[in-house]
């Protein structure tokens, strides 16, 4: 099985931030969902995990050997990162929902992306179809990864949510990948 989960919370995304290549630690909450995150994940055979701290630190949380894989970093948003959301003009939030080719000024389009984390997904996937492989990521490359469960195009990533601290999973069957949940976050009832 191939989990993907996302990071626990940062100040920046508690502040409702752009987070991208910025690289901040989880907050207190943050490790607590990292935390409750793995523990209902349970028993993993191998854990991947983009280079920045946020993912570093939830994934230390499964208590096995993490590989560094940088194809899963997170979008660059270039000269809008750690902006607060509502300070992205209202042009540049269409364009990028408009064109998956666009790139914000310093930054990466979703179509560079996609390529790299579908890269990344078929180098994981026969290793997936026998072990719990889990790959500790962020909101872009994680929605990134579903659009390859689903063979659909980088332009679904607009339509799809996904929460701090979720799980999701993607079974490798004969015939390819599977998506089977998406986004669950019931393990954070409790934090």
């Amino acid at each position: 099985m191939l989990i993907l989960v996302r990071h626990g919370q940062t100040q920046a995304n508690a502040d409702a931030r752009v987070l991208g290549r910025a690289d901040p630690p989880l907050t207190e909450l943050g490790r607590r969902q990292a935390t409750a995150m793995a523990a209902a994940v349970g028993s993993v055979d191998r854990v991947v995990a983009s280079p920045l701290l946020r993912a570093a630190e939830t994934a230390a949380c499964f208590g096995v050997p993490v590989e560094v894989d940088e194809r899963w970093i997170e979008l660059d948003f270039g000269e809008y990162d750690e902006r607060l959301l509502t300070d992205v003009p209202a042009e540049v939030w269409q364009r990028w929902r408009g064109d998956t080719d666009y790139a914000p000024p310093g930054g990466e389009s979703l179509v560079s992306v996609g390529a790299r984390v579908r890269a990344a997904c078929e180098a994981l996937a026969e290793d997936a179809r026998e072990r719990n492989v889990v790959v500790v990521s962020h909101v872009s490359p994680i929605k990134a990864a579903v659009t390859w469960a689903l063979g659909t195009g980088d332009d679904v990533i607009w339509r799809l949510f996904l929460d701090l601290a979720s799980v999701s999973k993607v079974q490798i069957g004969p015939h390819g990948p599977i998506l089977r949940t998406y986004n669950d976050t019931t393990h954070l009832s409790s934090t």
